[in-house]
Protein backbone atom coordinates (compact mmCIF):
# COMPACT_ATOMS: atom_id res chain seq x y z
CA UNK A 1 0.00 0.00 0.00
CA UNK A 2 3.01 2.52 0.99
CA UNK A 3 4.59 1.16 -2.45
CA UNK A 4 1.40 2.26 -4.29
CA UNK A 5 1.14 5.86 -2.35
CA UNK A 6 4.83 6.44 -3.47
CA UNK A 7 4.21 5.96 -6.87
CA UNK A 8 1.26 8.50 -7.43
CA UNK A 9 2.71 12.17 -7.91
CA UNK A 10 2.48 14.56 -5.71
CA UNK A 11 -0.06 16.95 -5.62
CA UNK A 12 2.29 20.08 -6.67
CA UNK A 13 3.57 17.41 -9.24
CA UNK A 14 0.01 17.43 -11.00
CA UNK A 15 -0.65 21.13 -10.51
CA UNK A 16 2.59 21.52 -12.12
CA UNK A 17 1.64 19.13 -14.87
CA UNK A 18 -1.57 21.06 -15.16
CA UNK A 19 -0.40 24.55 -15.90
CA UNK A 20 2.30 23.13 -18.08
CA UNK A 21 -0.30 22.48 -20.30
CA UNK A 22 -0.58 26.13 -22.85
CA UNK A 23 -4.01 25.25 -24.17
CA UNK A 24 -5.32 24.07 -20.26
CA UNK A 25 -3.84 27.61 -18.93
CA UNK A 26 -6.01 29.31 -21.72
CA UNK A 27 -9.43 27.93 -20.75
CA UNK A 28 -9.18 28.47 -17.66
CA UNK A 29 -7.80 32.18 -18.27
CA UNK A 30 -11.25 32.15 -20.86
CA UNK A 31 -13.20 31.15 -17.46
CA UNK A 32 -12.02 32.93 -15.64
CA UNK A 33 -12.31 36.35 -17.80
CA UNK A 34 -16.25 35.10 -18.51
CA UNK A 35 -16.85 34.95 -14.64
CA UNK A 36 -14.76 38.44 -13.52
CA UNK A 37 -16.78 40.08 -16.39
CA UNK A 38 -20.01 38.70 -15.31
CA UNK A 39 -19.57 39.36 -11.43
CA UNK A 40 -17.68 43.34 -12.18
CA UNK A 41 -19.78 44.41 -15.78
CA UNK A 42 -22.74 45.64 -15.51
CA UNK A 43 -25.95 43.26 -17.64
CA UNK A 44 -23.01 41.38 -19.15
CA UNK A 45 -24.63 37.90 -17.89
CA UNK A 46 -27.26 38.50 -20.33
CA UNK A 47 -28.12 36.14 -24.07
CA UNK A 48 -27.67 39.34 -25.92
CA UNK A 49 -24.23 39.83 -24.44
CA UNK A 50 -23.67 36.41 -25.42
CA UNK A 51 -24.96 36.16 -28.48
CA UNK A 52 -22.29 39.01 -29.15
CA UNK A 53 -19.32 37.29 -28.20
CA UNK A 54 -20.08 34.66 -30.96
CA UNK A 55 -21.05 36.96 -33.66
CA UNK A 56 -17.60 38.82 -32.86
CA UNK A 57 -15.49 34.97 -33.07
CA UNK A 58 -16.49 33.74 -36.47
CA UNK A 59 -14.85 35.64 -39.12
CA UNK A 60 -11.34 35.89 -37.29
CA UNK A 61 -11.96 32.45 -36.18
CA UNK A 62 -11.57 31.03 -39.98
CA UNK A 63 -8.48 32.76 -40.12
CA UNK A 64 -7.10 31.11 -36.99
CA UNK A 65 -8.40 27.87 -38.07
CA UNK A 66 -6.03 27.85 -41.16
CA UNK A 67 -3.57 29.82 -39.35
CA UNK A 68 -3.12 27.05 -36.72
CA UNK A 69 -2.40 24.80 -39.92
CA UNK A 70 0.46 26.94 -41.33
CA UNK A 71 1.85 27.94 -37.41
CA UNK A 72 1.97 23.71 -36.79
CA UNK A 73 4.29 23.57 -39.94
CA UNK A 74 6.85 25.99 -38.19
CA UNK A 75 5.43 29.03 -41.16
CA UNK A 76 3.63 32.44 -40.39
CA UNK A 77 1.62 34.04 -42.51
CA UNK A 78 1.03 38.02 -42.45
CA UNK A 79 -1.56 38.18 -45.73
CA UNK A 80 -4.26 36.73 -43.97
CA UNK A 81 -5.73 39.95 -42.89
CA UNK A 82 -5.50 41.57 -46.47
CA UNK A 83 -6.64 38.77 -48.44
CA UNK A 84 -9.39 37.91 -46.90
CA UNK A 85 -10.49 41.76 -47.48
CA UNK A 86 -9.35 41.60 -51.40
CA UNK A 87 -11.16 38.24 -51.70
CA UNK A 88 -14.24 39.91 -50.74
CA UNK A 89 -13.38 43.07 -52.91
CA UNK A 90 -13.49 41.47 -55.66
CA UNK A 91 -16.55 38.99 -55.33
CA UNK A 92 -18.09 42.26 -54.64
CA UNK A 93 -16.97 43.77 -57.37
CA UNK A 94 -18.41 40.74 -59.20
CA UNK A 95 -22.20 41.42 -58.02
CA UNK A 96 -22.13 44.83 -58.72
CA UNK A 97 -21.27 44.17 -62.36
CA UNK A 98 -24.06 42.40 -62.97
CA UNK A 99 -22.68 38.40 -62.77
CA UNK A 100 -24.78 36.01 -60.46
CA UNK A 101 -24.45 36.46 -56.69
CA UNK A 102 -23.56 32.32 -55.66
CA UNK A 103 -20.81 31.73 -58.25
CA UNK A 104 -19.57 35.46 -57.30
CA UNK A 105 -19.13 34.76 -53.71
CA UNK A 106 -18.26 30.85 -53.98
CA UNK A 107 -14.86 32.66 -55.67
CA UNK A 108 -14.35 34.40 -52.64
CA UNK A 109 -13.41 31.14 -51.28
CA UNK A 110 -11.44 29.90 -54.46
CA UNK A 111 -9.70 33.03 -55.17
CA UNK A 112 -8.31 32.85 -51.16
CA UNK A 113 -7.34 29.29 -52.81
CA UNK A 114 -5.04 30.78 -54.95
CA UNK A 115 -3.33 33.21 -52.67
CA UNK A 116 -3.28 30.44 -50.63
CA UNK A 117 -1.36 28.42 -53.50
CA UNK A 118 0.99 31.33 -54.05
CA UNK A 119 2.04 31.57 -50.49
CA UNK A 120 2.50 27.62 -50.84
CA UNK A 121 4.56 28.04 -53.82
CA UNK A 122 6.88 30.89 -52.79
CA UNK A 123 7.56 29.18 -49.24
CA UNK A 124 7.48 25.20 -49.98
CA UNK A 125 8.92 24.89 -53.60
CA UNK A 126 11.26 28.28 -54.01
CA UNK A 127 12.53 28.12 -50.29
CA UNK A 128 11.51 31.66 -49.59
CA UNK A 129 10.90 32.27 -45.83
CA UNK A 130 7.58 32.33 -44.38
CA UNK A 131 7.86 36.04 -43.31
CA UNK A 132 8.92 37.42 -46.54
CA UNK A 133 6.88 35.61 -49.11
CA UNK A 134 3.80 36.55 -46.84
CA UNK A 135 4.23 40.27 -46.36
CA UNK A 136 4.99 40.44 -50.17
CA UNK A 137 1.59 38.60 -50.55
CA UNK A 138 0.03 40.67 -47.93
CA UNK A 139 1.35 43.92 -49.96
CA UNK A 140 0.39 42.08 -53.27
CA UNK A 141 -3.65 41.47 -52.15
CA UNK A 142 -4.13 44.89 -50.65
CA UNK A 143 -3.19 46.19 -53.70
CA UNK A 144 -4.70 44.29 -56.29
CA UNK A 145 -7.98 44.56 -53.94
CA UNK A 146 -7.35 48.41 -54.41
CA UNK A 147 -6.48 48.36 -57.82
CA UNK A 148 -10.01 46.43 -59.15
CA UNK A 149 -12.10 48.61 -57.65
CA UNK A 150 -10.48 51.75 -58.35
CA UNK A 151 -10.27 52.87 -54.50
CA UNK A 152 -13.88 52.54 -54.57
CA UNK A 153 -16.04 50.94 -51.36
CA UNK A 154 -17.78 47.40 -52.28
CA UNK A 155 -21.34 47.18 -51.15
CA UNK A 156 -23.38 43.85 -51.02
CA UNK A 157 -26.42 43.11 -51.27
CA UNK A 158 -29.04 43.67 -48.54
CA UNK A 159 -30.60 41.30 -46.39
CA UNK A 160 -33.91 42.10 -47.69
CA UNK A 161 -33.29 41.52 -50.89
CA UNK A 162 -33.08 38.02 -52.75
CA UNK A 163 -29.14 38.74 -53.38
CA UNK A 164 -28.67 39.51 -50.16
CA UNK A 165 -29.99 35.89 -48.77
CA UNK A 166 -26.19 34.44 -48.48
CA UNK A 167 -25.99 36.90 -45.88
CA UNK A 168 -28.42 34.01 -43.37
CA UNK A 169 -25.60 31.58 -43.68
CA UNK A 170 -24.21 33.82 -41.06
CA UNK A 171 -27.27 34.97 -38.94
CA UNK A 172 -30.64 34.42 -39.18
CA UNK A 173 -32.79 37.39 -38.49
CA UNK A 174 -35.53 36.89 -36.35
CA UNK A 175 -37.83 39.21 -34.12
CA UNK A 176 -38.41 36.64 -31.86
CA UNK A 177 -34.97 36.78 -29.72
CA UNK A 178 -33.81 38.87 -27.54
CA UNK A 179 -30.84 40.30 -30.27
CA UNK A 180 -33.09 39.47 -33.16
CA UNK A 181 -31.34 36.85 -34.74
CA UNK A 182 -29.58 33.37 -34.44
CA UNK A 183 -25.54 33.28 -34.88
CA UNK A 184 -25.71 30.70 -37.52
CA UNK A 185 -21.87 32.01 -38.37
CA UNK A 186 -20.40 30.32 -35.04
CA UNK A 187 -22.59 27.37 -35.46
CA UNK A 188 -20.45 26.61 -38.66
CA UNK A 189 -17.17 27.74 -37.58
CA UNK A 190 -17.92 25.04 -34.80
CA UNK A 191 -18.94 22.66 -37.62
CA UNK A 192 -15.75 23.63 -39.22
CA UNK A 193 -13.57 23.46 -36.45
CA UNK A 194 -14.47 19.68 -35.52
CA UNK A 195 -13.98 18.39 -39.20
CA UNK A 196 -10.33 20.10 -39.26
CA UNK A 197 -9.18 19.42 -35.48
CA UNK A 198 -10.17 15.94 -36.97
CA UNK A 199 -8.42 16.26 -40.06
CA UNK A 200 -4.74 17.91 -38.12
CA UNK A 201 -5.05 15.23 -34.93
CA UNK A 202 -6.56 12.01 -36.40
CA UNK A 203 -5.52 11.73 -40.06
CA UNK A 204 -2.09 11.10 -42.27
CA UNK A 205 -1.94 14.52 -43.79
CA UNK A 206 -2.36 16.13 -40.41
CA UNK A 207 0.46 14.22 -38.85
CA UNK A 208 2.38 15.04 -41.75
CA UNK A 209 1.55 18.45 -41.69
CA UNK A 210 2.87 18.55 -37.42
CA UNK A 211 5.74 16.70 -38.09
CA UNK A 212 6.79 19.62 -40.38
CA UNK A 213 7.00 21.69 -37.30
CA UNK A 214 8.99 19.27 -35.51
CA UNK A 215 12.01 18.31 -37.66
CA UNK A 216 11.57 19.26 -41.53
CA UNK A 217 14.59 17.48 -42.40
CA UNK A 218 13.77 14.46 -40.49
CA UNK A 219 10.62 14.13 -41.71
CA UNK A 220 12.22 14.88 -45.58
CA UNK A 221 14.66 11.86 -45.33
CA UNK A 222 11.57 9.25 -44.24
CA UNK A 223 10.19 9.71 -47.28
CA UNK A 224 7.55 11.83 -46.68
CA UNK A 225 7.13 14.91 -49.57
CA UNK A 226 7.78 17.90 -47.41
CA UNK A 227 6.80 20.10 -50.52
CA UNK A 228 3.13 18.32 -50.98
CA UNK A 229 2.57 18.79 -47.65
CA UNK A 230 3.82 22.22 -46.85
CA UNK A 231 1.83 23.36 -49.76
CA UNK A 232 -1.11 21.99 -48.29
CA UNK A 233 -1.38 23.89 -44.91
CA UNK A 234 -0.77 27.17 -46.71
CA UNK A 235 -3.51 26.40 -49.20
CA UNK A 236 -5.82 25.17 -46.24
CA UNK A 237 -5.53 28.71 -44.76
CA UNK A 238 -5.97 30.61 -47.91
CA UNK A 239 -8.76 28.57 -48.53
CA UNK A 240 -10.32 29.72 -44.65
CA UNK A 241 -9.17 33.31 -45.64
CA UNK A 242 -11.35 33.32 -48.35
CA UNK A 243 -14.08 32.02 -46.41
CA UNK A 244 -13.59 34.90 -43.45
CA UNK A 245 -13.90 37.05 -46.71
CA UNK A 246 -17.22 35.64 -47.06
CA UNK A 247 -18.44 35.85 -43.64
CA UNK A 248 -17.06 39.64 -43.08
CA UNK A 249 -19.17 40.32 -46.58
CA UNK A 250 -22.45 38.93 -44.64
CA UNK A 251 -21.74 40.74 -41.43
CA UNK A 252 -21.31 44.15 -42.67
CA UNK A 253 -22.85 46.35 -45.47
CA UNK A 254 -19.65 47.71 -46.79
CA UNK A 255 -15.91 46.55 -47.62
CA UNK A 256 -13.00 49.06 -47.70
CA UNK A 257 -10.39 48.70 -49.96
CA UNK A 258 -7.03 48.94 -48.37
CA UNK A 259 -7.93 47.38 -45.19
CA UNK A 260 -7.60 44.43 -43.50
CA UNK A 261 -4.27 45.05 -41.62
CA UNK A 262 -4.51 43.16 -38.17
CA UNK A 263 -7.01 40.73 -38.43
CA UNK A 264 -3.93 38.72 -39.43
CA UNK A 265 -2.48 39.43 -35.87
CA UNK A 266 -5.98 39.18 -34.27
CA UNK A 267 -5.65 35.11 -35.62
CA UNK A 268 -1.94 34.75 -34.74
CA UNK A 269 -2.99 35.68 -31.30
CA UNK A 270 -5.72 33.66 -30.92
CA UNK A 271 -3.92 30.75 -32.31
CA UNK A 272 -0.89 31.23 -30.00
CA UNK A 273 -2.88 32.01 -26.80
CA UNK A 274 -4.59 28.38 -27.76
CA UNK A 275 -1.42 26.18 -27.26
CA UNK A 276 -0.11 26.33 -30.76
CA UNK A 277 4.30 26.89 -30.61
CA UNK A 278 5.44 29.25 -32.83
CA UNK A 279 8.48 26.92 -33.33
CA UNK A 280 5.81 24.65 -34.80
CA UNK A 281 5.05 20.60 -34.19
CA UNK A 282 2.87 21.28 -31.30
CA UNK A 283 -1.02 22.89 -31.47
CA UNK A 284 -4.60 22.22 -31.73
CA UNK A 285 -7.66 23.62 -33.82
CA UNK A 286 -9.45 22.95 -30.29
CA UNK A 287 -7.27 25.37 -28.23
CA UNK A 288 -7.25 27.90 -30.71
CA UNK A 289 -11.05 27.98 -30.32
CA UNK A 290 -10.13 28.86 -26.98
CA UNK A 291 -8.03 31.66 -28.06
CA UNK A 292 -10.16 32.98 -30.35
CA UNK A 293 -12.90 33.32 -27.41
CA UNK A 294 -10.41 35.02 -25.18
CA UNK A 295 -10.19 37.91 -27.48
CA UNK A 296 -13.92 37.76 -28.44
CA UNK A 297 -14.27 37.86 -24.26
CA UNK A 298 -11.78 40.33 -23.86
CA UNK A 299 -13.69 42.53 -26.90
CA UNK A 300 -17.09 42.36 -25.43
CA UNK A 301 -16.57 42.38 -22.12
CA UNK A 302 -14.13 45.61 -21.63
CA UNK A 303 -17.11 48.18 -22.18
CA UNK A 304 -19.37 46.87 -19.63
CA UNK A 305 -16.30 47.53 -17.00
CA UNK A 306 -15.84 51.38 -18.68
CA UNK A 307 -12.91 50.30 -20.71
CA UNK A 308 -13.11 50.93 -24.38
CA UNK A 309 -12.71 47.98 -26.61
CA UNK A 310 -9.43 49.07 -27.37
CA UNK A 311 -8.18 48.25 -24.96
CA UNK A 312 -8.32 44.72 -25.83
CA UNK A 313 -5.06 45.18 -27.83
CA UNK A 314 -2.86 45.77 -24.65
CA UNK A 315 -4.69 42.87 -22.23
CA UNK A 316 -4.48 40.71 -26.11
CA UNK A 317 -0.62 41.45 -26.00
CA UNK A 318 0.20 40.57 -22.14
CA UNK A 319 -1.71 37.57 -22.58
CA UNK A 320 0.22 36.30 -25.93
CA UNK A 321 3.12 37.43 -24.33
CA UNK A 322 2.50 35.08 -21.28
CA UNK A 323 1.39 32.04 -23.55
CA UNK A 324 4.51 32.49 -25.40
CA UNK A 325 6.40 32.40 -22.21
CA UNK A 326 4.68 29.53 -21.39
CA UNK A 327 5.79 27.16 -24.95
CA UNK A 328 8.97 28.71 -24.30
CA UNK A 329 9.32 27.14 -20.67
CA UNK A 330 7.82 23.93 -21.79
CA UNK A 331 10.48 23.46 -24.53
CA UNK A 332 13.16 23.90 -22.53
CA UNK A 333 11.96 21.29 -19.24
CA UNK A 334 11.44 19.05 -22.74
CA UNK A 335 14.98 19.55 -23.75
CA UNK A 336 16.30 19.25 -20.26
Amino acid sequence: MSRNLTQQPAPATRLKRLFSNQRTVALLALVFLFVFFCLAGNNFATYTTFVSILDSSYYIGFLAIGTTFIIITGGIDLSSGTVMVCCALISGTLIKMGYPVWPSLALCIVLGGVFGSLNGFMVAVMGLPAFIATLGTMMISRGLGSIITATASVTFPQRRTPEGAFRNIFKILSADTPTGGYPTGFILFIILAIIFGIILGKTRPGRYIMSLGSNKEATRLSGIDTVRWEMLAYIIGGLFAGLAGLSYAATYSTVLPGTGNGFELDAIAGTVIGGTSLSGGLGSISGTIIGVFIMSVLKTGLPFVGLQPHYQLLFTGIVLVIAVFVDVLNRRRQRT
